[in-house]
């Protein structure tokens, strides 16, 4: 599926050449990572050795060439806020996987989380705070089978088939992207139940946080807002605190990212 970002988005702004990122601002990039295979090669000359393994690793050519463009992306945009270049980033991981800035040492604690769907990319990026991002692509057939009875809370799945069936998919997934914003940014995957916590599911009804069962702060730390990804997704981003708002970043092509590397 071709992503197409021709359609006007007043949400998402051409790419800075500099960027200033204030504490109580997250911003998120978009992407398409369905790139020419001489930009993907470009990329993976930024990626560090176990990126590169694991990017070998995939069985099929489009989804290691994807994972290699979300990666170089990532470290593209990093390096354009610590003014480093891409290959310098070294990173570190958490006991459940997630990803943060090991080196080189900067005054500026830059956050950040990632997520791809077919095609299309969303990077998160904070200072100070920590984040969590999730897109997904619309596929009926999916909000359609037992995920939701399986995975979403009492609360939740009452609300979602509450609806009208012709509304339900959309429900769905703007629950799916919000639960998993809000595990990502948490840092501690699916050791966190994921029906043991609430979101808002209505739609037209705002991202939020309902209730956090076993953790009676959880409401007050962490946020959600929806994202508008674009024709055909559906996102969410999720962060620590409530006093910070979203600035949204748009690639305007692929050579985007070679002329960030070579500035």
């Amino acid at each position: 599926m071709e992503i197409a970002f021709s359609t006007p988005c007043a949400s998402w702004l051409p790419a800075p050449k500099k960027c200033f990122l204030a504490h109580n601002e997250i911003h998120v990039w978009r992407a398409a990572i369905d790139l020419k295979p001489a930009h993907v090669d470009q990329l993976a000359q930024c990626l560090a050795p176990d990126e590169q393994a694991r990017a070998g690793r995939f069985y099929f050519q489009k989804d290691r060439a994807r994972y290699v463009a979300a990666r170089g992306l990532l470290r593209v945009i990093l390096a354009h806020y610590l003014g480093f270049e891409p290959n310098q980033l070294l990173f570190c991981y958490n006991p459940y996987g997630k990803p943060a800035l090991a080196s080189p040492a900067t005054d500026v604690k830059l956050c950040f989380n990632l997520t791809h769907s077919h095609g299309l990319a969303l990077f998160a990026i904070a200072r100070g705070r920590e984040v969590g991002v999730d897109v997904e692509r619309l596929e009926p057939d999916r909000a359609q089978q037992t995920i939701a009875e399986r995975f979403f809370s009492p609360a939740e799945v009452k609300a979602l088939r509450s609806l009208p069936p012709s509304l339900q998919p959309a429900a769905f997934f703007h629950c799916w992207t919000r639960k998993e914003a809000y595990i990502k940014a948490r840092g501690k995957g699916l050791s966190i139940p994921l029906d043991q916590f609430d979101v808002s599911v209505a739609p037209g009804q705002p991202a939020a946080l309902l209730q956090t069962h076993g953790d009676a702060e959880g409401v007050f730390r962490w946020s959600l807002r929806d994202l508008p990804a674009g024709p055909g997704y559906v996102a969410a981003i999720a962060a620590e605190g409530h006093d910070w708002h979203v600035k949204c970043w748009q690639w305007q092509d692929e050579s985007v990212s070679l002329r960030l590397m070579d500035r």
